[in-house]
């Protein structure tokens, strides 16, 4: 079923009452797809980045989003979706990183603190002498997402880049675990553990630039971040902690596109699906304070 088909069927069942009015708008439609299709992903690959401590990577690479945006608006890419641009810089921003992070010894969180300063340094000066020819709505769009404007081919970009993650994570899923829990033992067992580390940050990469038209830059990192960490304080094993993860994620995702459009709230669909995301994370936590069960699980 096509892109253009399969809203139109949707449109057509809610204008028969089957399914929300709001679903009758063909935008609003395209932003279910959108968050259906990166919810799962942003779930599954957030427990890999909570248990490699990648947090404040993904965030990074959001906000290096914003320099992406600015290089493609100097070289004319189309403002509403300069990708070419977003992915290129940001892997190049996370594979340098990476590397050095490699060959100097340095902290992650120092590199990546450096990294992030130079390049929102880069992107604000960039912005300056692009501000004749940038509209501001544009770039509240690209920090704070704007879902209600996702087209087709935010759609198709979307698509590709969930299916060539979970083709390339889904088989290497154990082994990237092994290698973020104990990178020693992983190279015992001939376990390509840098390999598999610039994998997995190129992953991080391209699905937190494919999401930042969804949640925005500022926020497309706490998504990889809070449905795994409410996951992990709920889980018996690393089954349930990958499941809960998505579930939790895509739960968000849906939730926090739908619930302003229907209960009118004046509330950007990035900044609801977070808050949704952290209400189940306090839930969770709570949960873990007063059941037995969970209390004595390791974290």
């Amino acid at each position: 079923m096509s892109y253009e088909t399969f809203r139109l069927t949707v449109q057509a069942w809610a204008e028969a009452g089957w399914l929300p009015p709001s679903l009758a708008y063909g935008f609003v439609v395209s932003a279910l797809l959108a968050g259906l299709i990166i919810g799962p992903v942003l779930g599954g690959l957030g427990t890999l980045v909570v248990v490699k401590r990648f947090a404040f990577f993904s965030e990074a690479v959001g906000h290096a989003a914003l320099t992406g945006v600015a290089i493609g608006i100097l070289l004319g890419e189309p403002y509403t979706g300069p990708y070419g641009s977003l992915f290129g810089y940001c892997l190049l921003f996370g594979v340098l990183l990476n590397f050095l992070r490699n060959r100097t010894g340095l902290s992650a969180d120092t590199l990546i603190g450096v990294f992030l300063s130079v390049s929102l340094a880069m992107g604000g000066s960039l912005l300056l002498l692009l501000s004749g020819r940038v509209n501001i709505h544009i770039l509240e769009n690209v920090l704070f997402g704007s879902v209600l404007t996702v087209n087709g081919q935010d759609i198709a970009v979307l698509a590709v880049v969930a299916v060539l993650v979970v083709a390339l994570a889904l088989p290497l899923y154990n082994h990237m675990m092994l290698a973020s829990f104990n990178p020693q033992l992983a190279a015992v067992r001939k376990v390509r553990v840098k390999l598999l580390d610039y994998l997995f940050v190129a992953m991080v990469t391209i699905v937190t630039v494919a999401a930042v038209k969804v949640i925005g830059a500022i926020l497309v990192g706490a998504l990889l971040v809070i449905p795994a960490a409410a996951a992990r304080l709920l889980s018996h094993s690393m089954r349930s902690f990958f499941w809960l993860s998505v579930l939790f994620a895509t739960v968000s995702t849906i939730a926090g596109i739908l619930v302003p459009i229907e209960l009118e709230l004046p509330v950007p669909s990035g900044a609801a699906i977070i808050l949704l995301a952290g209400a189940l994370f306090a839930i969770a936590a709570i949960l873990r304070g007063i059941v037995p069960a969970l209390k004595g699980q390791a974290a």
